[in-house]
């Protein structure tokens, strides 16, 4: 795994041991940060579930300006800690080692501009990570949100929480959805 372009460009990244996290493969990755290039300079970003961190480490180095790491894993924070200091990116990180849902409220941003998750799949942490998401001030009609899921993850309950998708991209064996704020 390493970081696809920008500043750490090229740079190889650690990832947590054992088989607890699934990194994004590059292609992946990739493809997604293809899909934000126009959106990422200057923004503020948030990794939930963030495992070695190599999502929100891409988004600094293609120029985002603040990125939040959130993991309540050791040995996953340990990680994201040395990939950041590793890519010198770690000026511009907020590492938080908490609960995703408990982490919500330590985000103090006027607005958070992306904010990508990778919760576990089948454990239907999308739902309840939406629900806390929709009564933060820092998630406006802007904000995009970007889930990796599996391909048979279930959205069709999507409008309880108060967000709509706005683009399912499937790859081979998982897939990004997109959200914005109804």
């Amino acid at each position: 795994m390493r970081v696809i372009a920008g500043t750490a460009r090229s740079l190889p990244l650690k990832t947590p041991p054992g088989s607890e996290t699934r990194p994004t493969t590059d292609r992946i990755k990739e493809t997604l940060f293809n899909i934000l290039q126009a959106d990422i300079p200057g923004c503020v970003f948030a990794d939930l579930f963030s495992g070695s961190g190599g999502i929100g480490i891409e988004a600094l180095s293609r120029g985002a300006a603040k990125a939040y790491f959130v993991d309540y894993s050791p040995a996953a924070i340990s990680c994201i800690q040395q990939n950041l200091a590793f890519t010198k990116t770690a000026d511009r990180a907020i590492v938080l080692r908490q609960d995703v849902c408990s982490s919500l409220g330590s985000i103090s941003e006027k607005e958070v501009d992306i904010i990508f998750m990778d919760p576990p799949y089948g454990q239907e942490y999308e739902k309840s990570v939406l629900t806390m998401l929709g009564g933060m001030r820092y998630v406006t009609e802007n904000t995009l949100i970007i889930i990796e899921a599996s391909l048979k993850t279930d959205f069709s309950g999507l409008e309880e929480t108060g967000f709509c998708m706005v683009r399912d991209k499937q790859y081979k064996t998982n897939r990004h959805v997109f959200i914005r704020k109804i």
